[in-house]
């Protein structure tokens, strides 16, 4: 059955790369959520005032993965303990978040952290923030499939494409053309 998770863990270029490549992970859409603006756009977003997270939409086949799965990597390809940063990118618009759409992706949310907490997998404590999803706005049309479209962009080559390759490398068995 298909079911839909929202993600925010820094910009949506690296991130997007990253769960479109997980076996079933049926689509991945950049865009904005948790803000007050209707509408907003690139330019307001990165303004830093509309309260929007850089997120993605993540729509999933749960026979195949599940939203526990999904964290899994959310936790594993991010920093859930610096506040409002990820790498040089640094503002609300890229802060760590859960965007629940429901009860039960809450619950599981929450003691995914506890169980973090207690492993003491991270040096610092977990900042990420769960919040109830409300709208989510798609990126405009360039953002959608950043990489695939724009790997040779500086950004990507010293940024996204080695975030890419560190995750293929460590969730190798979960990738939808596994490398043999």
């Amino acid at each position: 059955m298909e079911k839909i998770a929202t993600l925010g863990n820094g910009c949506f270029w690296c991130t997007e790369a990253v769960f479109m490549r997980l076996n079933g992970v049926i689509k991945v859409t950049s865009g904005y959520s948790g803000g007050h603006m209707e509408n907003p756009d690139y330019k307001s977003v990165c303004g830093g005032n509309t309260g929007h997270a850089e997120c993605l939409q993540i729509i999933y086949d749960d026979n195949q993965i599940q939203f526990e799965n999904l964290l899994e990597v959310f936790w594993g390809t991010h920093d859930p303990t610096t506040l409002n940063r990820q790498g040089g990118d640094i503002g609300t618009q890229y802060r760590s978040v859960i965007f629940y759409h429901d009860q039960e992706q809450k619950v599981i949310a929450e003691s995914y952290i506890q169980q973090l907490t207690e492993a003491k997998t991270f040096k610092d404590t977990i900042v990420t923030t769960l919040e109830p999803f409300t709208l989510f706005y798609p990126a405009e049309d360039y953002h959608q499939n950043y990489l695939a479209l724009n790997g040779s962009n500086p950004y990507c080559q010293l940024v996204v494409k080695p975030k890419v390759e560190k995750f293929e490398m460590k969730y190798a068995d979960r990738l939808k053309n596994k490398k043999s």
